[in-house]
């Protein structure tokens, strides 16, 4: 039987500590939220291998729980404190949020697909609040925000996310073609945004972020 307690500490100490996740209080909560209470019933034993794990599809969606060092660090650079409004959108089972609610954060979960979001409302309880309805629209009544998360590559700037930012507020998501993706940052400053590339990384496409195709000739 494996000992999933054993497991957090390990990708703690040897995925996280060694891709410059360096605050304490993120790897006191990756160390804390059992990642195994996240992902498809039977697929337990996988939950804490160093690779994106696919959660489905369902209505053309490709869900997934990016890989431990990835949303840690995703989640570090969004510098997430008690009592700040955070957005997770594509929240799959809701492991992101589930992390930033533990951090104490105030968290909504997007979720498109009717079956993930109730399992997220179940797996969530109340430490979040669990809306269903497109992704790309965002959480409009809930926001504005101080942190948003995107579970998925993004093929076009989020501006509807954007807009529910406040200001001082960040957005990270996996943004770019799929060979040349980037985690970015997005900064609100005024009706201004900034966006600064952190490091390579690879996820599948949100189809609601999809940049239209081009003419073939």
């Amino acid at each position: 039987m494996i000992d999933y307690a054993q497991a957090r500490r390990m990708m703690v100490d040897c995925q996280l500590r060694t891709f410059d996740v360096n605050d304490n209080t993120v790897l006191d909560a990756f160390d804390t939220v059992p990642r195994e209470a996240f992902v498809p019933k039977g697929r337990e034993p996988f939950a804490y291998i160093d690779q994106t794990l696919n959660l489905g599809e369902a209505d053309g969606e490709t869900r997934c729980m990016p890989a431990p060092m990835v949303v840690a660090r995703m989640i570090q650079a969004l510098r997430v404190r008690p009592g700040v409004a955070a957005l997770d959108v594509a929240t799959g089972y809701g492991y992101a949020a589930a992390i930033m609610a533990q951090l104490g954060a105030q968290v909504t979960a997007l979720e498109s697909v009717p079956d993930l979001a109730a399992a997220a409302r179940t797996r969530l309880g109340a430490s979040a609040q669990v809306i269903e309805g497109p992704i790309a629209d965002g959480a409009p009544e809930q926001g504005p925000f101080d942190v948003i998360l995107i579970n998925g590559r993004v093929e076009v700037r989020p501006q509807a996310l954007l807009n529910q930012l406040k200001d001082d507020g960040r957005l990270i998501c996996v943004f770019g073609p799929h060979r040349n993706a980037k985690v970015t940052l997005f900064v609100r400053a005024g009706d201004a945004f900034g966006a600064r590339p952190l490091f390579d990384a690879s996820l599948p496409n949100l189809e609601a972020f999809a940049a239209e195709a081009g003419f073939a000739f």
